[in-house]
Protein backbone atom coordinates (compact mmCIF):
# COMPACT_ATOMS: atom_id res chain seq x y z
CA UNK A 1 0.00 0.00 0.00
CA UNK A 2 1.41 3.37 -1.08
CA UNK A 3 2.05 6.05 1.55
CA UNK A 4 0.46 8.71 -0.66
CA UNK A 5 -3.33 8.81 -0.17
CA UNK A 6 -5.63 8.42 -3.18
CA UNK A 7 -8.19 10.54 -1.36
CA UNK A 8 -7.68 13.03 1.45
CA UNK A 9 -10.19 15.20 3.28
CA UNK A 10 -8.91 18.18 5.24
CA UNK A 11 -11.24 19.90 7.72
CA UNK A 12 -14.40 19.42 5.64
CA UNK A 13 -17.47 21.18 7.06
CA UNK A 14 -20.98 21.37 5.65
CA UNK A 15 -24.23 22.82 6.95
CA UNK A 16 -27.81 22.97 5.71
CA UNK A 17 -29.18 26.21 7.10
CA UNK A 18 -28.90 25.96 10.88
CA UNK A 19 -28.11 22.22 10.78
CA UNK A 20 -24.39 21.43 10.97
CA UNK A 21 -24.04 18.14 9.04
CA UNK A 22 -20.22 17.88 9.04
CA UNK A 23 -17.66 19.58 11.26
CA UNK A 24 -13.91 19.52 10.57
CA UNK A 25 -13.89 16.04 9.00
CA UNK A 26 -10.38 14.89 8.04
CA UNK A 27 -9.09 11.49 6.96
CA UNK A 28 -6.89 9.82 4.36
CA UNK A 29 -7.74 6.84 2.14
CA UNK A 30 -5.01 4.81 0.44
CA UNK A 31 -4.80 2.48 -2.52
CA UNK A 32 -5.66 -1.12 -1.70
CA UNK A 33 -7.55 -0.16 1.45
CA UNK A 34 -11.15 -0.84 2.48
CA UNK A 35 -12.37 1.78 4.94
CA UNK A 36 -15.60 1.37 6.88
CA UNK A 37 -17.60 4.56 7.41
CA UNK A 38 -20.09 3.94 10.19
CA UNK A 39 -22.41 5.96 12.38
CA UNK A 40 -26.00 6.29 13.50
CA UNK A 41 -28.65 7.92 11.35
CA UNK A 42 -27.86 11.62 11.23
CA UNK A 43 -24.16 11.07 11.91
CA UNK A 44 -23.19 12.72 8.60
CA UNK A 45 -22.41 9.68 6.43
CA UNK A 46 -24.75 10.63 3.59
CA UNK A 47 -23.51 14.21 3.52
CA UNK A 48 -19.91 13.02 3.48
CA UNK A 49 -20.65 10.71 0.53
CA UNK A 50 -22.31 13.56 -1.34
CA UNK A 51 -19.36 15.88 -0.76
CA UNK A 52 -16.84 13.29 -2.01
CA UNK A 53 -19.01 12.37 -5.01
CA UNK A 54 -19.67 15.96 -6.07
CA UNK A 55 -23.38 16.16 -5.24
CA UNK A 56 -22.75 18.90 -2.65
CA UNK A 57 -19.89 21.36 -2.26
CA UNK A 58 -18.42 21.71 1.24
CA UNK A 59 -18.72 25.03 3.04
CA UNK A 60 -15.04 24.85 3.97
CA UNK A 61 -12.10 22.49 3.85
CA UNK A 62 -10.18 20.76 1.09
CA UNK A 63 -10.63 17.54 -0.87
CA UNK A 64 -7.55 16.08 -2.57
CA UNK A 65 -7.24 13.25 -5.10
CA UNK A 66 -3.73 11.88 -5.57
CA UNK A 67 -2.40 14.92 -3.72
CA UNK A 68 -4.16 17.45 -5.94
CA UNK A 69 -6.83 19.75 -4.51
CA UNK A 70 -10.11 19.30 -6.35
CA UNK A 71 -13.34 21.31 -6.39
CA UNK A 72 -16.30 19.50 -7.91
CA UNK A 73 -18.91 21.41 -9.90
CA UNK A 74 -20.98 18.25 -10.39
CA UNK A 75 -20.80 14.46 -9.88
CA UNK A 76 -19.36 14.20 -13.39
CA UNK A 77 -16.20 15.94 -12.14
CA UNK A 78 -15.84 13.37 -9.37
CA UNK A 79 -16.35 10.51 -11.83
CA UNK A 80 -13.79 12.01 -14.20
CA UNK A 81 -11.31 11.97 -11.31
CA UNK A 82 -11.82 8.23 -10.91
CA UNK A 83 -14.38 8.17 -8.08
CA UNK A 84 -17.43 5.91 -8.53
CA UNK A 85 -20.35 5.95 -6.10
CA UNK A 86 -22.92 3.19 -5.67
CA UNK A 87 -25.93 4.27 -3.63
CA UNK A 88 -28.43 1.93 -1.93
CA UNK A 89 -30.40 1.92 -5.16
CA UNK A 90 -27.92 0.13 -7.41
CA UNK A 91 -28.86 2.27 -10.42
CA UNK A 92 -29.20 -0.77 -12.68
CA UNK A 93 -31.84 -0.82 -15.43
CA UNK A 94 -33.66 -4.13 -14.79
CA UNK A 95 -34.85 -4.70 -18.35
CA UNK A 96 -31.45 -4.09 -19.98
CA UNK A 97 -28.82 -6.78 -20.39
CA UNK A 98 -25.85 -7.07 -18.07
CA UNK A 99 -23.56 -5.75 -20.80
CA UNK A 100 -25.84 -2.77 -21.50
CA UNK A 101 -25.91 -1.93 -17.79
CA UNK A 102 -22.13 -2.07 -17.43
CA UNK A 103 -21.77 0.41 -20.30
CA UNK A 104 -24.83 2.52 -19.45
CA UNK A 105 -23.92 6.11 -20.28
CA UNK A 106 -20.60 4.95 -21.76
CA UNK A 107 -21.90 2.94 -24.71
CA UNK A 108 -19.57 1.69 -27.44
CA UNK A 109 -20.62 2.39 -31.02
CA UNK A 110 -19.90 0.17 -33.97
CA UNK A 111 -17.06 1.00 -36.32
CA UNK A 112 -17.58 2.45 -39.79
CA UNK A 113 -20.72 4.06 -41.18
CA UNK A 114 -23.06 2.31 -38.72
CA UNK A 115 -21.17 3.84 -35.82
CA UNK A 116 -21.60 7.30 -37.31
CA UNK A 117 -25.32 6.64 -37.36
CA UNK A 118 -25.24 5.77 -33.67
CA UNK A 119 -25.52 1.98 -33.86
CA UNK A 120 -24.14 0.34 -30.70
CA UNK A 121 -21.65 -2.50 -30.64
CA UNK A 122 -23.67 -4.82 -28.39
CA UNK A 123 -21.43 -7.86 -28.80
CA UNK A 124 -18.26 -5.98 -27.84
CA UNK A 125 -19.96 -4.44 -24.79
CA UNK A 126 -21.25 -7.84 -23.66
CA UNK A 127 -17.86 -9.50 -24.15
CA UNK A 128 -15.94 -6.77 -22.33
CA UNK A 129 -18.54 -6.68 -19.53
CA UNK A 130 -18.14 -10.40 -18.85
CA UNK A 131 -14.35 -10.11 -18.96
CA UNK A 132 -14.34 -7.24 -16.46
CA UNK A 133 -16.81 -8.95 -14.14
CA UNK A 134 -14.70 -12.10 -14.23
CA UNK A 135 -11.68 -10.10 -13.04
CA UNK A 136 -13.46 -9.37 -9.77
CA UNK A 137 -14.84 -12.88 -9.38
CA UNK A 138 -18.38 -12.19 -10.59
CA UNK A 139 -19.85 -15.15 -12.43
CA UNK A 140 -23.02 -14.39 -14.39
CA UNK A 141 -24.74 -16.63 -16.93
CA UNK A 142 -24.30 -14.46 -20.03
CA UNK A 143 -24.00 -10.84 -21.02
CA UNK A 144 -27.31 -11.09 -22.88
CA UNK A 145 -29.17 -12.02 -19.69
CA UNK A 146 -31.24 -9.14 -18.32
CA UNK A 147 -30.63 -7.80 -14.83
CA UNK A 148 -34.21 -8.67 -13.84
CA UNK A 149 -33.27 -12.38 -14.22
CA UNK A 150 -30.48 -12.13 -11.62
CA UNK A 151 -30.63 -12.75 -7.88
CA UNK A 152 -30.36 -9.81 -5.49
CA UNK A 153 -26.75 -10.67 -4.71
CA UNK A 154 -25.87 -10.98 -8.40
CA UNK A 155 -27.47 -7.62 -9.16
CA UNK A 156 -25.51 -5.90 -6.42
CA UNK A 157 -22.31 -7.65 -7.50
CA UNK A 158 -22.86 -6.49 -11.10
CA UNK A 159 -23.43 -2.91 -9.89
CA UNK A 160 -20.20 -3.02 -7.86
CA UNK A 161 -18.40 -4.65 -10.79
CA UNK A 162 -19.47 -1.74 -12.96
CA UNK A 163 -18.05 0.69 -10.42
CA UNK A 164 -14.79 -1.29 -10.23
CA UNK A 165 -14.51 -1.27 -14.03
CA UNK A 166 -14.80 2.51 -14.34
CA UNK A 167 -13.15 3.68 -11.12
CA UNK A 168 -9.51 4.71 -11.26
CA UNK A 169 -9.12 5.64 -7.60
CA UNK A 170 -12.02 5.29 -5.18
CA UNK A 171 -15.29 3.35 -4.93
CA UNK A 172 -17.97 4.49 -2.47
CA UNK A 173 -20.47 1.78 -1.53
CA UNK A 174 -23.57 2.80 0.43
CA UNK A 175 -25.15 -0.20 2.22
CA UNK A 176 -24.29 -2.70 -0.55
CA UNK A 177 -25.32 -5.74 1.52
CA UNK A 178 -28.59 -4.26 2.76
CA UNK A 179 -31.55 -6.69 2.42
CA UNK A 180 -29.30 -9.51 1.15
CA UNK A 181 -29.07 -12.99 2.61
CA UNK A 182 -25.87 -14.47 4.02
CA UNK A 183 -24.71 -16.14 0.80
CA UNK A 184 -25.56 -13.11 -1.35
CA UNK A 185 -23.79 -10.79 1.10
CA UNK A 186 -20.65 -12.91 0.85
CA UNK A 187 -20.73 -12.54 -2.94
CA UNK A 188 -20.73 -8.77 -2.51
CA UNK A 189 -17.98 -8.82 0.15
CA UNK A 190 -15.83 -10.95 -2.16
CA UNK A 191 -16.19 -8.31 -4.90
CA UNK A 192 -15.05 -5.66 -2.41
CA UNK A 193 -11.99 -7.78 -1.63
CA UNK A 194 -11.27 -8.12 -5.36
CA UNK A 195 -11.49 -4.34 -5.79
CA UNK A 196 -8.93 -3.95 -3.01
CA UNK A 197 -6.63 -6.43 -4.76
CA UNK A 198 -6.82 -4.27 -7.89
CA UNK A 199 -5.39 -1.36 -5.91
CA UNK A 200 -8.59 0.63 -5.53
CA UNK A 201 -9.68 2.29 -2.32
CA UNK A 202 -13.15 1.27 -1.15
CA UNK A 203 -15.26 3.37 1.23
CA UNK A 204 -17.80 0.94 2.70
CA UNK A 205 -20.83 2.48 4.44
CA UNK A 206 -22.93 -0.06 6.34
CA UNK A 207 -25.06 -0.57 9.42
CA UNK A 208 -24.24 -4.29 9.31
CA UNK A 209 -21.29 -4.19 11.69
CA UNK A 210 -20.17 -7.83 11.27
CA UNK A 211 -19.70 -7.15 7.53
CA UNK A 212 -17.71 -4.00 8.33
CA UNK A 213 -15.47 -5.91 10.73
CA UNK A 214 -15.05 -8.75 8.24
CA UNK A 215 -13.96 -6.84 5.15
CA UNK A 216 -12.53 -3.48 6.27
CA UNK A 217 -8.90 -2.64 7.02
CA UNK A 218 -9.84 0.48 8.98
CA UNK A 219 -13.02 1.87 10.50
CA UNK A 220 -13.93 5.56 10.75
CA UNK A 221 -16.77 6.35 13.16
CA UNK A 222 -18.88 9.46 12.65
CA UNK A 223 -21.12 10.92 15.34
CA UNK A 224 -23.09 14.17 15.02
CA UNK A 225 -21.05 15.22 11.99
CA UNK A 226 -17.59 14.65 13.46
CA UNK A 227 -15.10 11.80 13.38
CA UNK A 228 -14.88 10.36 16.89
CA UNK A 229 -12.63 7.39 16.11
CA UNK A 230 -10.39 6.22 13.24
CA UNK A 231 -8.51 2.98 13.94
CA UNK A 232 -7.47 -0.31 12.32
CA UNK A 233 -10.26 -2.87 12.35
CA UNK A 234 -8.44 -5.24 14.70
CA UNK A 235 -8.81 -2.65 17.45
CA UNK A 236 -12.61 -2.99 17.41
CA UNK A 237 -15.13 -5.60 18.48
CA UNK A 238 -18.82 -5.50 17.61
CA UNK A 239 -19.50 -4.29 21.15
CA UNK A 240 -16.84 -1.57 21.20
CA UNK A 241 -17.80 -0.40 17.71
CA UNK A 242 -21.46 -0.18 18.66
CA UNK A 243 -20.55 1.66 21.84
CA UNK A 244 -18.47 4.19 19.91
CA UNK A 245 -21.28 4.73 17.39
CA UNK A 246 -23.87 5.37 20.11
CA UNK A 247 -21.53 7.34 22.35
CA UNK A 248 -21.77 4.90 25.23
CA UNK A 249 -18.01 4.22 25.03
CA UNK A 250 -15.11 6.28 23.72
Amino acid sequence: MSNAPLLELRSISKSYGSVQALTDVSFKAHAGEVIGLVGDNGAGKSTLIKVISGVHAPDSGDLLVNGEARHWKSPHDSMAAGIETLYQDSGLAPHLTIGANIFLGRELVRSGPLGKLGFLDQRRMERQALEELDKVGISVPAGRKTVSDLSGGQRQAVAIGRAVMWAKNVIILDEPTNHLGARQSQEVLNVIRAAREQGLCVLFISHTLPHVLEVCDRIVVLRLGSIVRDDPTDQYTVESLLGTITGLTK
